[in-house]
């Protein structure tokens, strides 16, 4: 009876927000209703700690800290586990993940199958989606209005230093995003119609249990899926849906406080036709799109910096300087470090989890395969195309344009605004739109099209996120996955409507709140992790010396 007494009150609160002061306009109103939950929710899980003068977001820390160790405990895996993954990627490795390595070539140490109740880890059923899927599931997840608006508010705020290190983010978290994934495929549960469900609710009760914290595990399982079931009504959906509509407004010059509300609902229908069809519909959807609008931005800011060629130098010595001896006025270097690592943490989520929802559907019997698979994920999201980014709007600053005539065509444009320290107004869609456009005009467009996929991908994917996490809390009935979705769908409407301070306040804190339970559950369980690679890398070496023997005809197996 609580769970539906709750879904209903779940299920009135956005219609409230909409009935509330009706001589206000609709996007004021909405602001008004998020703005104060938004701005306690922020200050609580940015919550500092004091070293020294500086006062630093102990959620930077964990992160920080969280990935270091996991980089050096697991010997740099972003360097030496790189190949494997791209292999991995490949199918390479598809028989002995499909088989199991003890089958083709009688090795039992490498599987050791166990026939475990309410698991399907080494089963006879693999997972739902294959790895480039379950890849490009998660990317879409994580590659969206992080990598163009993002990063574009992280230099505003900390200049080009902060580049350095959203690329130093990116490339820890690689480590973090390997010990996650793994563990959301071990830890995984099956329907009896072989419907996967896994991520860190369940590694976090799962595996908890099994090194005799039964009930922190459970407690800390749902925590993590409230938040995740938050994450995806804000960063996941209201952020995305918010920026696709300034831009599309922006693009068609459209006037008047109702527009938010229209696209909105277009994009609310587009999302329900393909969420509609769960994980394996949102990955065919997703392995098409992820390439086709990642190539795109790609190419297009490769011919920005070929045309700038003569200042790459200079825009990684700024990226370099910046990183070390920061702009005046930002609170030293702690400062531009903590806007670099903020940004990308939201960028890529490595340590959030979320990914690992994802992931867990992946076709294997190896866990660490897809933890392999996963930390190509940061690497994608941050040190590749955030990094491309950010050199375009460092050209555009390197060619004379001043940041501060940015800040006001943004305001002068009418779009919805992030106020920095200093009240400057900044809007990360239109600076890097306006750089991409001094020298490829009118890209502005194809940059319009690129953000309405980004943040139609992301939201799908967060879509399954969210689903995962309320079925975790309430149960995996019909009626729970409809009042989810319909959910879903509505704030994909109220993220349009609303104001861009309100919602980026909300993403950030929403997204960064997983980050507690789930690195206590990472603390615990990496010891498992390095069993599994061992187990991943032994059935590998397994059959690299079958096939030098000749012992075997691996191909029949494919």
């Amino acid at each position: 009876m609580k769970k539906y007494l709750l879904s209903i009150l779940t299920l009135i609160t956005p219609i409230l927000i909409f009935s509330q002061e009706a001589e206000k306009g609709l996007d004021e109103k909405i602001n008004d209703a998020f703005m104060p939950i938004a701005v306690w929710w922020e200050g609580f899980i940015l919550t500092t700690v004091p070293i020294g003068e500086y006062n630093i977001p102990f959620v930077v820390l964990l992160l920080v800290g969280g990935a270091t160790f996991f980089t050096i405990y697991f010997r740099f895996p972003a360097i030496t586990k790189f190949k494997t993954a791209i292999n991995t990627v490949r199918g390479k490795y598809v028989d002995i993940e499909k088989h199991g390595v003890d089958k083709l070539y009688n090795n039992d140490e490498a599987l050791a199958i166990e026939d475990i109740k309410d698991t399907i880890r080494d089963e006879s059923a693999h997972g739902e989606v294959s790895h480039f899927q379950a890849l490009a599931t998660a990317v879409s997840g994580t590659v969206g209005l992080g990598n163009i608006a993002g990063v574009a508010v992280a230099i505003g705020l900390g200049g080009p230093g902060a580049t350095f290190w959203m690329i130093i983010c990116g490339l820890i978290g690689m480590s973090t995003k390997f010990v996650e994934c793994t563990l959301g495929v071990k830890y995984r549960d099956v329907g009896e119609d072989g419907t996967i469900y896994g991520g860190p609710m369940y590694y976090l009760s799962k595996g908890l249990k099994e090194v005799g914290f039964a009930k922190i595990g459970k407690v800390l399982g749902i925590i993590f899926a409230i938040l995740c079931v938050g994450a995806s009504f804000g960063g996941g959906n209201a952020f995305q849906s918010n920026q696709a509509a300034v831009q599309i407004s922006s693009m068609l010059q459209l006037e008047g406080g109702s527009n938010g509300v229209i696209i909105g609902i277009i994009l609310a229908v587009l999302v329900g036709i393909v969420i509609i069809g769960g994980i394996k519909r949102i990955a065919s959807i997703t392995e098409k799109v992820v390439p086709f609008m990642a190539g795109i931005y790609i190419v297009a800011s490769l011919i920005i910096i070929f045309a700038n060629f003569s200042d790459i130098g200079l825009a990684f010595k700024l990226i370099i300087e910046g990183a070390f001896t920061p702009m005046a006025g930002l609170g030293g270097l702690v400062g531009v470090l903590i806007v670099g690592f903020q940004r990308a943490a939201f960028s890529n989520e490595a340590g959030a989890g979320s990914a690992a929802i994802a992931h867990s559907a992946v076709k294997t019997k190896y866990p660490a395969s897809e933890g392999v698979v996963a930390l190509l994920e940061p690497f994608i999201d941050t040190v590749v195309i955030c990094t491309m980014t950010a050199l375009v709007i460092i050209f555009f600053n390197i060619n004379g344009t001043d940041v501060q005539s940015v800040f006001n065509y943004s305001a002068a444009h009418g779009s919805s605004v992030l106020l920095n320290e200093t009240g400057l107004p900044i809007n990360g869609v239109d600076l890097t739109s306006m750089a991409f456009d001094s020298v490829i005009p009118h890209f502005s467009y194809v940059l319009t099209v690129a953000i309405v996929l980004f943040a139609f991908s992301t939201m799908i994917s967060w879509s399954y996120y969210g689903l995962q996490s309320w079925k975790y809390l309430f149960g995996k009935g019909k009626v729970a996955d409809l009042v989810y979705k319909i959910l879903f769908l509505l704030f994909v409407v109220i993220g349009a409507a609303a104001t861009l301070d309100a919602v980026i306040k909300f993403s950030d804190a929403m997204i960064l709140a997983l980050v507690f339970p789930n690195m206590i559950g990472l603390f615990f369980l990496f010891p498992k992790v390095r069993d599994e690679m061992k187990r991943y890398i032994g059935a590998i070496t397994a059959k690299k010396e079958a096939i030098e023997d000749g012992a075997v005809d691996v191909t029949e197996h494919m």
